[in-house]
């Protein structure tokens, strides 16, 4: 009667084997390390790194505990590792890296930044066995409130709307006596109404979010354009995630685990980066955004002539390229990263050489087809901007004409160049500026007290309530009391596999895991004691109580888990930490109080045929009159 088959034995020690394996890795606590990575989108961290640092570090004579090259798929670093109880040589190793891999303080090429890494054996790590993140209240960390210049975000697409209707009102071929920005405003100037009204009839079939005014002044007739509410709304609201997006692909180099990237308000961006303890190196990788343009480069012979007299030509910039040769190009912005939608390597059909492969956006198309076609034999560079200095990552020759958003780059490049040049230009650039209004650095001391806190009073609950149970409930309490234990190494191997981060309120729906599993262990024991009392078997009143209490525990379970699911979806930032653990909790709770405990009493109470007694605690049964 209560027998589980051999099977369901086999599968429940199974799954508990694999909940222990991946919760191991909680218990190795984190090293001192320093981390070393990319300061520059054009210069890469590969395994020929390892010797220099290794170098750096023998003549300092300091001894890491490991090296470890971290192929990313962002970001490649390496991480010296030192013993728990080096964090004075973690210190003494990042001076030491910085001044061997950055001998100009000025325009460092590397980071070198301290970290923490976990002591995971590498026999866990090799069946992806990792400990969980700790979020920032835990673990530490920076944390950053920055402010988007949603005014630089308008006026730059006011600066494009009018580059936009110089274009189309010349491939109309309607005159105009000059388009100008006031502001947020263009003012295109007529010299006839009847041309006015032509241009105005055209807008508003190809500028729906334009709002258009007609104005006189003097002789001449304006046409005044603004931007719609609806429109402005629209650019406010992608600079916003243009950045966002941003900050991830470049906060990834700091090779920081979860970090939080939200937005607050109409116009500001949370940043949280966990166990990062620099604020200085992580202000700088906030400002490490890079910005992509293409512009024309000027080959002519009088502006070469004057830059080997020293002097810029009037109208161009100076510029150099990855060998460090000088460039001189045109001041004139051809197209910049919000018109690229994707950079892909790949190879020439014909000559096999490795390319780069440009996707446009429709206006980058078009004005790319225009530029092309007015500048054959010329080159054209593309420009990528870190910390307002500009770097020439490619500066081919215009071969012909090039329509349809589809552009080709290429001439001597390496394969692993190629690739490179392809995640440079996919990096993307912010739409907007932004600066930081807040930060707030969170130690380490601090996030160890929070998780010592966190972990004590969970403990404490629990000793008190398994204590309880195991003198109220006896037998049946002991098998309460492991299978709580269980409970929470299933939540915790789970938050470990999934690579989850566990914040404060992570810690507080694990005791409110236990507080539901308690619940649900209680509602089983009485309903076994109300069988009794009605007189049946031990081994009816252990199947019926069970059989009896789970349709009660699913029912309240149930409706738990409908909130926790509603505080995921609407919920942001702490609550949605609190839902993903309360949700997982909720799932472990049901295996564990019902099938891991009914396996248990299974083992102890139901191989006896003449079972005439269980120790479920004292039954009082209903005395007769």
């Amino acid at each position: 009667m209560n027998r589980y088959a051999l099977w369901k034995y086999i599968l429940i020690v199974m799954v508990l084997a694999v909940a222990a394996l991946y919760t191991l890795p909680n218990f190795y606590g984190e090293s001192p390390a320093v981390q070393v990575s990319s300061g520059k989108a054009t210069v890469k961290v590969d395994e020929s790194m390892l010797d220099n640092v290794e170098k750096a570090l023998r003549e300092a004579n300091l001894k890491p505990d490991g090296i470890f090259f971290d192929q990313g798929a962002q970001q490649n670093t390496i991480r010296v590792r030192f013993a728990p109880t080096d964090a004075e040589q973690q210190l003494i190793a990042r001076e030491v890296l910085e001044k061997a891999l950055n001998p100009n303080k000025a325009d460092p090429s590397y980071i070198v930044a301290p970290n923490l890494v976990p002591n995971t054996p590498e026999w866990l790590m090799s069946i992806n066995a990792l400990p969980m993140y700790l979020g920032l209240d835990l673990r530490g960390g920076v944390h950053f409130l920055l402010q988007v210049d949603m005014r630089s975000a308008v006026t730059k697409r006011a600066e494009t709307t009018a580059a936009d209707l110089r274009t189309q009102l010349r491939d109309k071929k309607i005159r105009h006596a000059g388009i100008n920005r006031v502001g947020d405003t263009i003012e295109i100037k007529f010299n006839t109404v009847a041309e006015r009204e032509r241009t105005m009839d055209y807008l508003r079939q190809s500028n729906p979010d334009l709002v258009l005014t007609e104005l006189e002044l003097g002789q001449q007739f304006l046409l005044k354009a603004e931007l719609s509410p609806a429109a402005l709304k629209n650019v406010r609201d992608y600079a916003l995630k243009q950045n966002i997006s941003t900050l991830h692909n470049r906060i990834n180099e700091l090779g920081v685990a979860e970090p939080v990237i939200a937005q607050q308000g109409a116009d500001r961006i949370v940043v949280q980066l966990p166990g990062v303890q620099d604020t200085a190196k992580a202000k700088d990788i906030l400002g490490r955004t890079a910005t992509l343009e293409v512009r024309m480069v000027d080959d002519s012979p009088e502006a070469y002539a004057q830059l080997q007299q020293g002097n810029v030509p009037f109208g161009d910039e100076k510029y150099t390229d990855r060998e460090g040769r000088p460039i001189l190009v045109k001041k004139r912005v051809v197209l910049t990263g919000e018109n690229l939608n994707d950079a892909q390597p790949g190879f020439d059909q014909q000559t096999q050489e490795p390319t780069v492969n440009l996707t446009l956006d429709n206006k980058g198309a078009r004005i790319f087809r225009d530029v092309t076609r007015d500048n054959v034999g010329k080159r054209m560079a593309i420009i990528l901007f870190e910390k307002g200095k500009g770097e020439v990552v490619t500066a081919p020759v215009i071969r012909q004409e090039i329509a349809g958003g589809r552009v080709q780059i290429s001439g001597r490049m390496t394969t692993m160049e190629a690739t490179d040049t392809a995640l440079l230009l996919r990096a993307g650039s912010l739409a907007a500026p932004m600066e930081i209004i807040e930060e707030r650095l969170v130690g380490p001391s601090l996030g160890a007290d929070n998780i010592k806190a966190g972990f004590l009073s969970t403990l404490y609950g629990f000793a008190i309530v398994a204590v309880f149970m195991m003198i109220y409930y006896q037998v049946f309490g002991v098998v309460s009391a492991v299978a709580l234990i269980c409970n929470v190494m299933c939540l915790i191997s789970l938050l470990s596999m999934l690579q989850a981060t566990l914040t404060l309120p992570g810690i507080a729906a694990i005791a409110l895991t236990l507080g539901m599993a308690v619940d649900a262990n209680v509602l089983i024991n009485e309903r076994v004691r109300e069988e009794l009392r009605a007189g049946r078997t031990p081994q009816l009143a252990i199947s019926e109580g069970y059989d009896c209490a789970f349709a009660t525990i699913l029912d309240s379970n149930i409706t738990s888990l409908i909130a926790g699911i509603a505080l995921l979806i609407f919920g942001s930032g702490p609550v949605r930490g609190f839902a993903v653990v309360h949700c997982l909790g909720i799932m472990t709770s049901i295996f564990t109080s019902v099938t891991v405990s009914r396996a248990m009493i299974n083992q102890i109470y139901g191989r006896k045929k003449k079972l005439t007694r269980i120790h479920v605690g004292q039954v009082w049964k209903p005395t007769s009159k």
